[in-house]
């Protein structure tokens, strides 16, 4: 590892709190810093676990560029901070647009400022849903299948409404190849499907498979929502430790690899629909719930997402080692060992 110093914006977040333990158990020479305003509900449990890893962590808000005056050196970003519901977007755009914005652009200043590299976390809800939805599918006993088509790669369609979620991380995207051009900024864009795990707090609109699998563990009500009330709506999930492993792939050669842009996921083969989900979570928990139905789609939602990883695997030998099974097992896991927390939750 090159780099002497790591900020990780987001950094008590699922992702960020994750990376920060991650580099900084395996570089312990490495300087890692956190930088989160502890918005997120649940983000404050992460604290404890970041200061036992060496991890030094500042209440900040990439929103304010004061509290991005930071007095030490640093060599690269990991920009983990967003406001990651689609629903929030519809319930106040000028907090998404601030937060994942114009947060982003406070970082790039930061990076330009410093002479830093990023590696950003984007969103494969920078493709367009109608586009998505309109690609042929057919109905299984258990899911929706894209019966002629593999996965959604970097060249699909970004002509069309994505959410205004979606349309912020973009936008940041944009701003960020302006930033590398004008300014010579090193960086990689990384759009992921849905990242799953450990030390997620999952919502109803963000996170669903942690969701899915707290409300089995506490026994509470769900819903299936859209496309007939069916839950055969399909997504491929990532377990965060997967992701960890791509991003220090990226790190140690982001000089190489600068100004690529992946897609990455757990594509068809690490992928389940919430009916399946259901399934699981029964059999690792032994509950069983009642999960309602809504047929009536929410706004921006698709029936199905599968990442094409061909692009990331091709140029860096990395794919998901992680299975769906053994995804949703560590997050069984994680509950049981901090239940009388969560339950607080």
């Amino acid at each position: 590892m090159k780099y002497k110093t790591l900020l990780i914006t987001g950094g008590a977040g699922f992702i960020g709190s994750n990376l920060a333990v991650y580099f900084k158990r395996k570089y312990p020479q490495v300087k890692v810093f956190v930088l989160d305003n502890l918005v997120r509900r649940g983000s404050e449990f992460n604290l404890p676990r970041l200061k036992e890893s060496g991890v030094k962590f500042i209440r900040g808000d990439v929103r304010r560029p004061k509290d991005l005056d930071l007095k030490f050196d640093i060599d690269l970003i990991l920009e983990c901070s967003a406001e990651p519901s689609v629903l929030a977007g519809y319930e106040n755009p000028s907090y998404i647009i601030d937060t994942n914005l114009m947060g982003t652009v406070n970082c790039l200043e930061l990076c330009r400022q410093r002479k830093a590299g990023m590696i950003f976390l984007s969103t494969s809800r920078v493709y367009p849903y109608a586009k998505i939805n309109a690609i042929s599918r057919r109905e299984s006993r258990s899911r929706f299948e894209w019966p002629r088509f593999a996965g959604i790669d970097t060249d699909f369609s970004l002509t069309g409404p994505r959410t205004l979620y979606g349309a912020t991380k973009l936008a940041s995207e944009f701003i960020l190849q302006e930033y590398m051009a004008a300014y010579g900024i090193e960086a990689v864009v990384n759009r992921c499907g849905v990242v799953a795990g450990p030390w997620q707090f999952g919502k109803v609109d963000q996170g669903v498979f942690t969701y899915w699998m707290l409300a089995h563990y506490f026994k509470r009500p769900l819903k299936y929502i859209g496309f007939g009330g069916k839950g055969k709506q399909v997504r491929d999930l990532l377990h965060v430790d997967d992701l960890c492993r791509l991003i220090d792939l990226q790190a140690n050669s982001l000089s190489k690899l600068n100004g690529n842009i992946y897609n990455v996921g757990g594509a068809r083969e690490v992928s389940l629909s919430l009916l399946e989900t259901t399934a699981l979570c029964r059999e690792i928990t032994g509950n069983r719930i009642k999960v309602g139905r809504d047929p009536r789609n929410r706004p921006g939602d698709i029936a199905i997402y599968l990442t094409d990883n061909q692009k990331v695997t091709r140029q860096l030998k990395w794919k998901p080692q992680k299975p769906a099974v053994m995804i949703l097992e560590d997050i069984f896991n994680w509950i049981r060992n901090n239940e009388a927390k969560l339950r607080k939750l």
